[in-house]
C-alpha cells in the first residue's frame, strides 16, 4: 500500500496522506514518497492545483513517534533536514497553488505541513495542535516561521508553549485557516476550489507565489522591483493575452495555464 493516494483529474493533483491507522503520521518512506510526488505535480503541466489532505479521521499527526523511539541513536538534524525541510521548500517553491485540505487532527508537523501550504481549508471538526512541547521539542516543518506571521509572535509562542488544541473556526478566526466548512460539506468544497484554480492562469499564479515568498525578506524598494520584473513576465504569456481578449468580447476566458 502506499503511503501516499495519488489521483489527477480535471488538472487537479490530490495527495492524500495514506497510513489512516496512524492518522497519517509521517515516517520516513510517507515522507519521501510526498517529496517524490510533489516533483511529479511540478514537472506535470496537466497538474495545475495540488491538493493535500489525509485519507481516514485525521490529516496528520505529525512524526510517528516508533520510528523515533531510539533516542540515542535518532539523528536530528537528518531526520529534519531529509523529511520536514525539504517538504517545506517543495511547496513553497512550486509554482502551482497548494491547498491543504484538513480534515481532521493536524498535530505537529501535520499542522505545520498545512500552514507552509498556499492556503488551508479545515472540515468543523479539524483541530489543529503545536504539540512538539508535549515532548520537549520545538516547532519545525517551517513552524517557526509561518505561525507567527499567520498569527502573531506573543499567540504563536502560546499555543507552541501550551500545546493547546485549536479548533477550526478558532484557527479561522485567528488566520491560520482560510475557511472552514461543515463536515458533510467539506469534500465538495474543496474540490470546487479546486477545480476553479485549475482553470484559471497557473502562471500568473506562480509568479503571485513567487513574488510572496520574496515579500517575507524582501524591502519595500527590492519588492516594487521585483513586481515590476514579474508583471513584465506575466503580461507575456498566453493568458494574459486571453484575458484581456476575452474582456473586450464580453465572454469567459479559456487560461491554458501559460
Amino acid at each position: 500500500m502506499s503511503t501516499i493516494q495519488t489521483t489527477i483529474e480535471g488538472g487537479v493533483a490530490v495527495l492524500a496522506l495514506n497510513r489512516p491507522e496512524k492518522y497519517n503520521s509521517f515516517n520516513r518512506e510517507m515522507a519521501l514518497e510526498l517529496q517524490k510526488q510533489l516533483d511529479h505535480c511540478e514537472a506535470d503541466d496537466a497538474v495545475r492545483c495540488i491538493v493535500i489532505t489525509g485519507n481516514g479521521k485525521g490529516f496528520c499527526a505529525g512524526q510517528d513517534l516508533a520510528e523515533a523511539s531510539d533516542v540515542a541513536n535518532l539523528d536530528f538534524r537528518k531526520m529534519v533536514e531529509e523529511h520536514y525541510n525539504a517538504i517545506v521548500r517543495r511547496l513553497r517553491n512550486i509554482e502551482k497553488p497548494v491547498i491543504a485540505a484538513v480534515n481532521g487532527v493536524a498535530a505537529g508537523a501535520g499542522a505545520n505541513l498545512a500552514l507552509c501550504c498556499d492556503f488551508v481549508l479545515a472540515s468543523k471538526s479539524a483541530t489543529f495542535i503545536q504539540a512538539f512541547s508535549k515532548i520537549s521539542l520545538i516547532p519545525d516543518t517551517g513552524g517557526t516561521f509561518f505561525l507567527p506571521r499567520l498569527v502573531g509572535l506573543q499567540r504563536a509562542l502560546a499555543l507552541t508553549m501550551t500545546g493547546d488544541k485549536v479548533t477550526a473556526e478558532e484557527a479561522v478566526q485567528m488566520s491560520m485557516v482560510y475557511k472552514s466548512y461543515e463536515d458533510e460539506a467539506f469534500e465538495g468544497a474543496w474540490k470546487q476550489l479546486a477545480g476553479t484554480l485549475a482553470q484559471m492562469p497557473t502562471k500568473a499564479f506562480g509568479l503571485t507565489k513567487r513574488a510572496m515568498n520574496a515579500s517575507l525578506n524582501n524591502t519595500l524598494d527590492e519588492q516594487l522591483t521585483l513586481e515590476m520584473e514579474l508583471q513584465a513576465e506575466a503580461g507575456a504569456t498566453h493568458d494574459f493575452a486571453e484575458g484581456v481578449t476575452a474582456f473586450l468580447e464580453k465572454r469567459k476566458p479559456v487560461f491554458k495555464g501559460s
